[in-house]
């Protein structure tokens, strides 16, 4: 269960704390998981506010549902080892594309006829099809990219969807910062690439 959003979130959580609590939530202590939400949330928040602001992918989808959705994925799957901070945002940063993907696909399928609903004229106005199919397109390039090169995959995960910084990417994927923006820059043409053969 996630807890309600924290009164006043911790923007610089320590080090040694989360990966303590990541490490009792990974052997099954289920009682760490409201305080780790509490230690992350302003984080997980800034990350899912970056994704949503930058492509207003979703008029119902907040911020606060996104990190809520994502963190009980997190929480309640089978996979739940983490090494330290860094590695549970980068799992984060993919549970968020998740949710942000499913969402897309719902919104499609709604689209052409399943559960359908009356549709306004200002929401057929603001471009959510166009974004839903551009999300679409670049979940299925991002998934072709990551079949053979996985690293660029994640920094484009890492960058797009929660807005990290080249440094914040790097560190996470124990990279050079050169490194990230060869791959970064590599990875962004092949993406558009592929985008383009699509439309």
């Amino acid at each position: 269960m996630v807890p309600p959003k924290p009164e006043s979130p911790n923007p610089h959580p320590p080090a040694a704390e989360v990966t303590r609590l990541l490490q009792a939530l990974s052997q099954g202590q289920e009682q760490v998981a409201g305080e780790l939400y509490e230690i992350l949330y302003s984080e997980l928040h800034r990350m899912a506010g970056f994704y949503l602001a930058r492509e207003k992918s979703s008029p119902t989808l907040q911020p606060t549902a996104l990190v809520h959705e994502a963190f009980l994925r997190l929480t309640a799957g089978e996979n739940r080892e983490w090494n330290n901070r860094q590695h549970f945002l980068a799992v984060a940063a993919r549970a968020m594309r998740r949710v942000l993907i499913d969402a897309a696909r719902r919104r499609s399928a709604g689209k052409r006829g399943a559960g359908a609903r009356p549709v306004s004229f200002n929401e057929q106005l603001d471009g959510a099809d166009e974004r839903n199919e551009y999300l679409l397109a670049l979940d299925e390039a991002l998934r072709q990219l990551e079949s053979f090169s996985p690293r660029q995959a994640k920094l484009v995960e890492l960058r797009f969807f929660t807005g990290m910084t080249m440094a914040e990417a790097a560190d996470v994927l124990k990279i050079s910062i050169a490194t990230a923006e060869r791959d970064w820059t590599v990875a962004r043409a092949w993406l558009h690439r592929q985008i383009q053969r699509g439309d």
